[in-house]
């Protein structure tokens, strides 16, 4: 694994480069920043949590319109809290 290495130490290494390395160096950097989309704006950062927020609730839609009949998730909340009660008592 490559070891980190601190700005200062890169900027250190730079200046040990020629004229013209540097160059292709700013040139290297400069083409890999233009590439990256600049993901950090709190508009882009709002849209990707919503648009990972509507897929979770395309998954939910898709995985209860496998079941059928009728549910009342808040009853089988309060059998499985009923439940786990009794066997807590029961361990005691």
């Amino acid at each position: 694994m490559a070891e980190q290495m601190t700005l200062e130490e890169l900027e250190h290494q730079a200046t040990q480069l020629s004229w013209h390395e540097q160059l292709k160096l700013i040139a290297y950097i400069s083409e890999q920043l233009s590439d990256t989309p600049l993901e950090l704006t709190e508009d882009n950062i709002r849209k990707q949590r919503e648009k990972e927020a509507n897929e979770i609730l395309a998954l939910c839609d898709e995985a209860a319109e496998m079941w059928e009949g009728k549910f009342d998730s808040a009853e089988d909340i309060r059998r499985i809290r009923k439940e786990r009660d009794e066997q807590i008592c029961q361990s005691k």
